[in-house]
């Protein structure tokens, strides 16, 4: 009897096996990979939901560009500082090696020979930093190495040629191991007539990030060919530290032109000197760097950072305290020690009463309730919208946001070092032009959380 089972169970599973089907003929869904909510490195989780945005009644001026609201925002995850110079120098030197490595494969191209990233030994050339797949490019039969995917799709591009990474590049002048390799880099800095202080400087408008994007709503709105909403955005990545001087007459700011983005010692300090563009191209490349690891990890990939909506920062601002003037509620400005708590101009023409001249280190001062630092003071930040006065009037009171591509006016929020606490206000609102720089505006990036927030105090 025993053994009749065993033959019935295993017929069974010949059939199973045999047409290749184990759902038994009932909808049981495509399974992907599974997904566990992972929280970015230096982000909080701000749980989603609704708020009174806008001014208080008596605020009479206030009002007319920021009437109450009722509105609801989804969960999503904020970066806890703003974008420090370190986080900002990454970005800028990814870019600035990418560059320069494709100038150096380019002229290797040119100078003929064997590449591929030969590497170490004495006996460098510039060969050392061909493109990876130079072997495909040319000599003999071209399709001998090509995958059916190079051979045969459509989508292939044979000039998107893989940049060498394993290769250090040559800094010093002393170390340029041929006269090719003089000529490329020759190419990235300033002529002597330009340069000072006895330092060959870069010419930092050499580097530049470029990325698509795609007008969704323009997009979901034709029924055209889409291609037309797509662009392609190429911004210079250093930030322009010329704002020290330029956003102030008649004051001796030359130490923080020079040494405010490049030192060490201001690595914990938010970065300044970025236009709205440069924000937005830090958070598609920030979107790339992670996405490129997860890839190489076998993992699903992660869904883009981008610049928080008006109504997302106004949320995260006032950390759950409802009706709030500032992130810690308020409606001072000092705690009951009588210290300040955040960085700004307290009183006319003395910016140094709360201990800090110009910015403070980013994680300065107390957080919020939500864990997020200086949402007011230190430096106004950049949001993902268009300011229009009456925007409040007209916009959705679901996860609302006007960004009209045709607005360069773009809200900046939370108020600076050099501002009075009236811009400190978490429903003050103010803007600048989208390929303005200043030495008072930084920013702070979010990222979706995918389904509910609920999710994360469930089993897994």
């Amino acid at each position: 009897m025993e053994m009749k089972n065993y033959l019935q169970l295993f017929l069974i599973a010949i059939v199973l096996t045999s047409c290749g089907n184990s759902d038994r003929g009932q909808l049981v869904g495509v399974e992907g990979k599974k997904w566990f909510p992972e929280k970015p490195y230096g982000m909080v989780l701000v749980p989603g939901g609704s708020f009174i945005m806008g001014k208080a009644d008596d605020d009479i001026a206030g009002l007319e560009n920021a009437p109450t609201k009722t509105v609801t925002v989804p969960s999503f995850y904020m970066d806890e500082t703003e974008i420090t110079n370190s986080e900002y120098r990454q970005f800028v030197h990814r870019v600035r090696d990418s560059v320069v490595r494709q100038r150096l494969a380019e002229e290797a191209e040119l100078a003929g020979g064997n590449g591929g990233g030969q590497g170490g030994g004495r006996n460098r050339t510039i060969q050392d930093f061909a493109f990876q797949n130079a072997d495909n490019q040319g000599g003999g039969n071209q399709n001998q190495n090509l995958t059916p995917y190079q051979e045969f799709s459509r989508h292939y591009d044979p000039m998107d040629q893989q940049l060498n990474w394993d290769v250090d590049i040559i800094w010093e002048t002393s170390e340029y191991p041929d006269e090719s390799y003089v000529m490329v880099m020759d190419e990235f800095y300033l002529s002597n007539d330009q340069s000072f202080n006895g330092e060959r400087m870069l010419d930092v408008t050499k580097f530049k990030y470029s990325y698509k994007t795609m007008d969704t709503e323009a997009a979901a709105r034709e029924s055209e060919d889409r291609s037309s909403n797509v662009t392609e955005e190429e911004v210079e990545v250093y930030p322009d530290t010329t704002v020290w001087v330029r956003d102030f007459n008649y004051s001796y700011n030359e130490p923080m032109h020079n040494d405010y983005f490049a030192h060490t010692a201001f690595d914990n300090y938010p970065v300044v000197g970025v236009t709205w563009k440069q924000a937005k191209a830090f958070a598609n490349w920030r979107t790339k760097h992670l996405n490129d690891f997860r890839r190489e990890i076998g993992e699903s990939r992660s869904n883009m950072f981008r610049l928080p909506s008006e109504a997302e920062w106004e949320y995260a601002a006032r950390g759950g305290i409802e009706s709030a003037t500032y992130p810690w509620g308020g409606p001072y400005t000092k705690d009951d020690r009588a210290c300040f708590l955040a960085n700004f101009k307290p009183m006319r023409g003395d910016y140094a009463a709360d201990e800090v001249l110009y910015t403070a280190e980013a994680d300065s001062y107390r957080p919020n309730d939500y864990g997020l630092y200086n949402m007011s003071g230190n430096v106004a930040e950049w949001v993902n919208t268009s300011y229009d006065p009456a925007s409040y009037e007209y916009m959705s009171p679901m996860s609302p946001n006007v960004n009209n591509k045709d607005n360069l006016r773009k809200v900046i929020r939370g108020g600076s070092w050099k501002d009075v606490s009236y811009f400190l206000q978490v429903s003050t609102r103010d803007y600048e032009y989208a390929d303005s720089a200043r030495s008072y505006i930084g920013f702070r990036i979010v990222q979706d959380f995918l389904g509910n927030a609920l999710d994360l105090n469930r089993d897994r």
